[in-house]
């Protein structure tokens, strides 16, 4: 019999990460208890560890404000391409002209 995949909420990863991080209980047991593989413990581990500085506002990833230019650029070649290949369609016949 095959078991369904489980999807874990945010507030249960974090309160087993912080679990582990504390030692009180080897990874076994906090396995056990969880019921969790301890592979998956120590990658949750190793997640509240290295983003543990964003909690208190340390490092924020950056922010990718798109470039409107570029965009812009980008739409208006999409554009002129579509319009040609729209014209060599018509005149092969590949594409109503009523369009």
């Amino acid at each position: 019999m095959k078991r369904t995949r489980r999807n874990h909420g945010a507030t249960f990863k974090a309160q087993v990460a912080l679990a582990a991080v504390k030692g009180d209980k080897t990874l076994a047991e906090l396995a056990e208890q969880f019921s969790v593989h301890p592979t998956q413990i120590t990658e949750w581990k190793q997640q509240l560890v290295g983003r543990a500085a964003d909690v208190f506002g340390g490092t924020k990833p950056p922010s990718e404000a798109p470039d409107l230019k570029t965009l812009h650029a980008k739409i208006g070649q999409l554009a002129l391409e579509n319009d040609f290949l729209e014209g060599a369609l018509i005149k092969a016949g590949l594409l109503s002209a009523k369009r």
